[in-house]
C-alpha cells in the first residue's frame, strides 16, 4: 500500500469496533468503537519499543498504529505471551510482512475497492485468509468473533491519535 497511503488512510476507515464477545475479554459490558478504544488504552502502556514498531512499519509500508492494534488484539500487547516465547522484532517483521501481503492480495482481488477498503480487507484477510474476504459489506464474516478488522481498525485509530501522534 505504501507508507503514506496507510498512514493517511487509517483515520478514514469506517468501523463498528469490537463485538460484545471481544469486549468481554477485557470485562467490558459494552461493545463498539468505544470498547475498542478502551482496550487499546489498556494495552498502550504494554506496547514494547515503539521505535521497533515504527521501523518495521516503514520497512513494509504499514502504519505503525495498525501494527500496534494487531499486537493489542492478538496478545493484549504481549500480556498473553510468555516472556521470551518470541523474537519481538523478528516475529513482528514476519507478521507485518504477512499483513502487507494480505493487503496487496486484497488490492489485486478487489481493484475497484478504495484504499480504505483495501486496508480493512487486508486486516480481515490477515486473520481469516484472503480467500475468505469476498465483499466489503461482510469483510469480517469469517474473522474471529466476526469483528477482527473492525476492532483492529478502531484500536489503530486510537493508537494513531494517542500514541503515534505526528
Amino acid at each position: 500500500m505504501g507508507n503514506s497511503c496507510a498512514s493517511e488512510v487509517i483515520m478514514k476507515v469506517d468501523t463498528t469496533g469490537a463485538s460484545k464477545k471481544t469486549a468481554l475479554q477485557y470485562n467490558l459490558t459494552y461493545k463498539g468503537v468505544n470498547a475498542s478504544h478502551q482496550m487499546a488504552q489498556a494495552d498502550a502502556a504494554r506496547l514494547y519499543d515503539l521505535r521497533i514498531i515504527k521501523r518495521v512499519g516503514r520497512e513494509f509500508g504499514i502504519e505503525p498504529a495498525v501494527i500496534a492494534a494487531i499486537i493489542s488484539r492478538e496478545s493484549r500487547a504481549g500480556n498473553l505471551l510468555q516472556e521470551g516465547a518470541w523474537n519481538r522484532e523478528g516475529d513482528l517483521r514476519q507478521c507485518t510482512e504477512r499483513l502487507a501481503d494480505c493487503i496487496e492480495q486484497i488490492k489485486f482481488r478487489h481493484p475497484d475497492w478504495s484504499k480504505a477498503h483495501w486496508l480493512k480487507g487486508g486486516i480481515a484477510a490477515y486473520n481469516a485468509g484472503v480467500a475468505n474476504v469476498h465483499d466489503y459489506d461482510h469483510v469480517d464474516e469469517y474473522t474471529d468473533h466476526g469483528d477482527y478488522s473492525n476492532d483492529v481498525v478502531a484500536r489503530a485509530q486510537y493508537f494513531k491519535k494517542k500514541v503515534f501522534k505526528s
